[in-house]
């Protein structure tokens, strides 16, 4: 009798929630959706160590599934990253250190040439400098490597949102 009732109370339910405009961005009318599209996107080279890792991480999360076909959209990506010393002890020394990492990002076209999407991510996180030049070389390096798969999650959100919108 309750799994009836249950059964009874999840058709309205489900209909009410699709009635509500949400759809999710992996899947379209052809069942690909934003898939397809981002196994379109060519990620140009970006400069530096953290460009690297940012690039990678994009690499990861657009290259979802192989595809032979000539890329139809090109995705340039320009980072701006600092280290700010935030805290000091009484002697000048620096006890914690902020990296941020944003980027500058346009989804090209390259049929056309337009530029489907010109957008910005980041994100920063903090250091905590101790003794150890060691200790806080590793925790710089591992704020970068933190910060790039942010920034790419935030990039790869957008670039989904704006293919999705175009097609």
């Amino acid at each position: 009798m309750a799994q009836a009732l249950a059964g009874l109370l999840l058709v309205p339910m489900a209909c009410a929630l699709s009635a509500c405009g949400l759809q999710p961005i992996y899947a379209g009318a052809s069942g690909e959706g934003a898939l397809a599209d981002l196994s379109a996107v060519d990620i140009a080279p970006i400069e530096g160590r953290t460009g690297w890792l940012v690039a990678t991480a994009l690499e990861d999360r657009v290259s979802i599934r192989e595809s032979a076909a000539a890329p139809r959209y090109r995705l340039d990506v320009q980072l701006d990253e600092s280290l700010e010393s935030l805290g000091l002890l009484t002697d000048e020394s620096v006890t914690r250190e902020r990296r941020v990492l944003r980027a500058r990002y346009q989804l090209i076209d390259l049929s056309s040439g337009a530029i489907v999407l010109d957008a910005t991510a980041g994100s920063d996180a903090g250091i905590d400098v101790v003794s150890s030049d060691y200790a806080t070389i590793a925790a710089e390096r591992a704020a970068a490597e933190r910060l790039a798969e942010v920034v790419a999650d935030q990039i790869v959100t957008r670039v989904s949102l704006a293919l999705r919108r175009r097609n």
